[in-house]
């Protein structure tokens, strides 16, 4: 399948630069995969659409501080952008992406005003290094103290202390620290909301994928089948597997928020008809032809062209459903990406 039946333009003014001033306030475009046209609403009215039995999978990932601004020995600038931990030797060994990548060498230390460091420890081609803390409590001051909010590129301005709060969503845990990029569908959601949500009879699960750089990545071959998906941690702990296990069997539908919750779900193993949990890295590409077996329906946002979240959609929805929506959502000036608008998918 050509990659480009996943493109369409894009007005450069409706890639939202900041969010919405309440989380409910975004807009919310409803897409019933069974008819034709489109409904138009405030995100808030998403509780019109779910029943008491259902259950909502939501990705409770935080996001840390990943950009890391440095001197260089030369004294020049040097940005690290950390991905995660990787295993060995040394317990505070991370796989980060540096820029100026060509004018760095294994074993020069990027300094910060406080005399703090790392080092580079490892050249893994295209851009990619493995960097060196000198312990934990090294690596943590510099990304408290020099860290910025990992805000895509696509959002043209540096990050502000708001985005320390909007990049995240309400339910982030502090015990699931490591995505370098927000589960972004998850935005819209307040606690108010969450809180509606369960007085209706509907339950509220948590699963984590640690979102990584490559949900950025491009496809750039021609054959969307030929492209591949970075790996991320992902986890479905045993108690959440049992209750969707049961939501199903009372009939319940699985409404999954954002394109990694449907990941995660769309991963695990099935025996006997069961969810089964799961706790390792997923490098799942759901692509159209993809029998979804966990997921009822879809909360998402608008996405990039030419990408895999895009394909994902369609897989789901089906393309020509998710091109005409699209195109009904440049029409209607939706705000697109991280910080824009939200879609059902009925």
């Amino acid at each position: 399948m050509d990659v480009s039946r996943f493109d369409y333009n894009l007005p450069k003014e409706l890639i939202a630069q900041f969010p919405s001033r309440k989380r409910e306030q975004s807009r919310l475009m409803v897409v019933d995969r069974r008819n034709s046209g489109y409904r138009h609403l405030k995100f808030g009215r998403i509780t019109d659409f779910l029943r008491p039995g259902d259950a909502l999978v939501v990705n409770n990932t935080k996001v840390f501080k990943a950009r890391l601004h440095g001197k260089r020995p030369t004294g020049g600038a040097a940005e690290i952008f950390l991905v995660r931990r990787v295993e060995s030797e040394s317990a505070e060994t991370w796989l980060a992406l540096a820029r100026p990548s060509r004018k760095l060498k294994p074993g020069d230390r990027v300094s910060f005003d406080d005399g703090r460091y790392l080092t580079m420890l490892e050249d893994c081609h295209n851009g990619q290094w493995k960097v060196g803390f000198t312990s934990r409590s090294a690596r943590d001051r510099i990304i408290s103290k020099w860290g910025h909010v990992p805000l895509p590129q696509y959002i043209r301005r540096d990050d502000q202390p708001s985005d320390i709060r909007r990049y995240q969503t309400v339910f982030a845990s502090k015990t699931r620290v490591g995505a370098v990029a927000a589960p972004t569908a998850g935005f819209h959601f307040s606690k108010p909301i969450l809180d509606a949500i369960r007085k209706q009879g509907v339950t509220v699960h948590e699963i984590t994928l640690h979102v990584g750089p490559g949900t950025f990545k491009p496809i750039t071959v021609d054959d969307i089948h030929e492209h591949t998906v970075d790996p991320e941690f992902a986890e479905l702990s045993a108690e959440t597997a049992a209750a969707l296990n049961q939501t199903r069997f009372n009939g319940g539908r699985v409404f999954a928020v954002g394109t990694t919750s449907v990941r995660t779900l769309e991963s695990a193993d099935i025996e006997s008809g069961q969810i089964q949990p799961l706790s390792r890295m997923v490098d799942l590409y759901i692509k159209p032809g993809h029998r979804f077996q966990v997921v009822d329906r879809l909360i998402t946002n608008f996405h990039l062209p030419k990408s895999s979240l895009l394909v994902l959609v369609a897989a789901f929805a089906g393309l020509d459903r998710v091109v005409d929506a699209y195109a009904e959502a440049v029409q209607e000036r939706y705000r697109f990406y991280s910080y824009g608008d939200a879609m059902l998918i009925l």
